[in-house]
């Protein structure tokens, strides 16, 4: 009997229907030039080309795939890091790209982020108290005192000592670190926070510790989580929803867990061999090995029609042809992929292991 990874919980939808972010269409292509005195153009890089989807409140939507598909980029693009070329961020109904400067002020409060290295995201030369009191202070309009016992409070919720804030980062280790960044995280009481590979770096006990105090300050703070990881263990144990991207696009969107969740009723061929990659959650438990031919493709010049087509085991003709809509299967469920779509076979596969494979 082999046992199961643990499973995020369920989230309730709010009775209003509580959208805290809105991603439409989202791109963000950066040009490429050769040459340096007489630079020509060649073209554009599209490294997030036409991404969409919900975050909801109090819920965590993870964004994976191999290195270079976008994930980061999407993330900097919400956190206004980078600028989108086209397409729609939504912050409670409100479009952020066009959004004024003092509507654009609050939009800044109501997101933060917590990135995968805490020691290059804190100040050495800060003690801990002006870390995490520092956008109270720019942003509020409270005492000293105060700021001081809500920085207490915010370090005992993270597993820390209200005492500590006294210390410079360096007198912390490296799971204390990434506590103190996810405290200055909530310092202004955020509806969204982007996680960027937050447990990475971080040896796996720890990775286990800070994994579990994300999930409880959601649910004491009902804060959304957008987590930008590539290790599908972390992913199934916290997110809600899963967006696999491939090239700067999602080929398979929905629920995390349940009997029609991305782990458990995996459509995409590209899911399939992420996960067939990934450590299993017991030993026992034997997968099969799906290898992929070839590299990824450049984002520079991607493959024409489906850009996964050169690598998938279960290629079609038409793939080459012509790119797949993202389009629901199951409720709640949606995949990119020809194999799904009736208008392109005449009998839609629903398990891949029944359909022929090239190699």
């Amino acid at each position: 009997m082999t046992s199961q990874a643990p499973q995020a919980p369920a989230v309730e939808a709010s009775a209003d229907g509580d959208m805290v972010l809105q991603i439409q269409d989202l791109k963000k292509h950066f040009g490429v030039s050769s040459g340096f005195l007489f630079a020509r153009s060649k073209g554009s890089l599209k490294a997030v080309d036409g991404v969409s989807y919900d975050i909801e409140r109090g819920e965590t939507v993870a964004l994976v795939g191999e290195s270079g598909c976008g994930k980061t980029t999407t993330a900097r693009c919400i956190l206004l890091l980078e600028k989108p070329t086209a397409g729609h961020i939504l912050y409670r109904g409100d479009d952020v790209v066009t959004m004024k400067r003092d509507v654009l002020a609050e939009y800044r409060k109501g997101v933060s982020a917590v990135f995968q290295d805490p020691w290059s995201s804190l100040n050495p030369r800060m003690k801990i108290r002006d870390i995490i009191g520092e956008p109270m202070a720019i942003n509020w309009d409270i005492s000293r005192e105060q700021r001081k016992e809500r920085v207490g409070q915010l370090l005992n919720d993270v597993g820390l000592h209200a005492y500590q804030m006294e210390l410079f980062p360096h007198e912390f280790s490296g799971g204390q670190r990434q506590r103190l960044a996810v405290a200055r995280s909530l310092a202004l009481d955020p509806d969204l926070i982007v996680l960027d590979e937050p447990v990475s770096g971080l040896d796996v006990s720890i990775r286990a510790q800070i994994m579990n105090m994300l999930k409880d300050l959601q649910e004491q703070y009902k804060v959304s989580y957008l987590l930008i990881a590539h290790d599908l263990g972390t992913v199934r144990y916290m997110a809600h929803k899963v967006a696999v991207m491939y090239l700067g696009k999602i080929v398979e969107h929905g629920h995390a867990s349940g009997a029609t969740g991305v782990f458990e009723e995996t459509l995409h061929p590209y899911t399939k061999a992420l996960i067939s990659a990934a450590l299993p959650s017991h030993p026992d438990i034997v997968r099969e090995e799906i290898v992929l031919r070839g590299e990824v493709p450049s984002p520079v010049n991607p493959p024409s029609g489906c850009h996964f087509h050169p690598r998938c085991p279960w290629v079609m003709d038409v793939c080459s042809q012509v790119e797949p809509e993202r389009k629901e299967w199951r409720p709640g469920h949606s995949v990119a992929c020809h194999l799904y779509d009736p208008d392109h076979m005449a009998t839609p596969i629903e398990d891949l292991d029944q359909a022929p494979r090239v190699y």
